[in-house]
């Protein structure tokens, strides 16, 4: 059995694997439902994010706009696959885009990880770029959090592009170590109507 074709079986099970575990789940296949489910998992993150580091609720209104995603990554042998959606939110015309994400690469495991991302566009034209033209993080994304010491809380972020932190949070809470390489962020044609 060649390389190439083990490799592609691999990822075809991994792919395979992803529908049954994708975090949100809709009432029906209805386009409403469907938004509902992101808009509540959307809300439940805030409301985490917001309880754990109460500071990130003034990041998060100060800022242009801001994007909540929820993915499950599947790991098998050497090849990893993800997959989920969201929600983007423009704070200046109070506007909602559904968006669709997708993630692919290499890495020795076992396993199925589901964590929350929570981006944060400190400026129009970042928040933008992200929505209109999609985003994809080719290049190594794996990147430490800063900290921000305000009032006596911690608020950890972590710089993913210019203009643009992230709050990734896991089962264990806020991760201070983000994995976001090989994914592309797209609009969700479907739920936007398109």
């Amino acid at each position: 059995m060649s390389k190439a074709y083990l490799r592609f079986t691999i990822l075809m099970v991994a792919m395979g694997m992803l529908p049954s575990c994708l975090p949100i789940q809709a009432k029906s296949n209805s386009v409403a439902d469907k938004r509902e489910a992101i808009l509540n998992m959307r809300n439940d993150t805030l409301a985490q994010l917001y309880r754990d580091h109460p500071t990130a609720r003034a990041d998060i209104r100060h800022s242009a706009g801001y994007a909540v995603f929820s993915d499950v990554g599947v790991n098998l042998i050497l090849l990893s696959a993800g997959g989920g959606s969201g929600v983007a939110h423009d704070n200046r015309s109070d506007r909602n885009i559904y968006m669709k994400m997708i993630s692919g690469g290499l890495g020795f495991g076992l396993g199925v990880k589901d964590f929350r991302g929570v981006f944060v566009f400190h400026t129009a034209k970042a928040f933008r770029q992200f929505v209109d033209s999609g985003w994809e993080a080719t290049a190594q994304a794996d990147v430490a959090a800063k900290s921000d010491k305000k009032g006596g809380a911690v608020a950890s972020a972590i710089t993913v592009a210019p203009d643009v932190d992230l709050y990734q949070i896991t089962e264990n809470g806020l991760a201070l170590q983000a994995t976001i390489q090989g994914t592309k962020y797209y609009r969700d044609d479907e739920l936007n109507g398109k």
